[in-house]
């Protein structure tokens, strides 16, 4: 889930940028520090309208200066039992990465179908034995987040467990289909 706040933080400014604009030094330093990284369960994707807030403070031994600044940041906030809808980015004989927002998730083969599945790695998809139906690099997808480990230090290195074996998850052909089918038959 995406969301819009705005937050109060310190960012350092290094001695050989005390001599430039204030206001378009703090921006590109805020940016610097906290896009792109994960607070605890959020990660920071943009950082927008970022204004200085009194003067700076200096600390003995240090050249730089710690300035307080106001900004807006768009959060990505993944939340236990949240359906998402993805993009299947990289298929392995363990699974299927789904990339939803800035993250990737792993939809373990044993999450996929109701299937015996059957990996065809020369083509990066697993296909379901009984039923044909597949998942390839590039499928869209609607998944449950089922497991949620952030790495503060590696956002990267996050681990994201998905699943798709529940009514209304799967491959969003897979979903049409069903629609269909359950129409024709009313």
């Amino acid at each position: 889930m995406y969301m819009l706040n705005t937050t109060r933080k310190v960012v350092r400014i290094p001695p050989n940028k005390l001599d430039e604009d204030i206001e378009k030094v703090t921006g590109e330093l805020t940016s610097e520090t906290f896009e792109g990284r994960i607070e605890g369960d959020q990660l920071t994707v943009l950082i927008s309208n970022v204004k200085p807030v009194g003067l700076g403070r200096v600390v003995h031994g240090d050249g730089g200066v710690y300035q307080e600044v106001d900004f807006d940041q768009l959060v990505f906030r993944p939340q236990m039992q949240e359906v998402i809808e993805g993009t299947v980015c990289e298929v392995l004989k363990f699974g299927a990465f789904v990339r939803f927002g800035p993250l990737d998730g792993l939809l373990h083969i044993s999450q996929i179908m109701d299937d015996r599945i059957h990996i065809d790695a020369d083509n990066q998809r697993l296909v379901g034995k009984d039923h044909s139906r597949t998942v390839a690099v590039g499928d869209r997808v609607r998944a449950r987040i089922v497991s949620l480990s952030l790495n503060e230090r590696n956002p990267r290195e996050s681990k994201i467990g998905l699943t798709m074996r529940q009514p209304g998850l799967g491959k969003l052909e897979w979903l049409e289909e069903d629609r269909k089918e359950k129409g024709e038959a009313e």
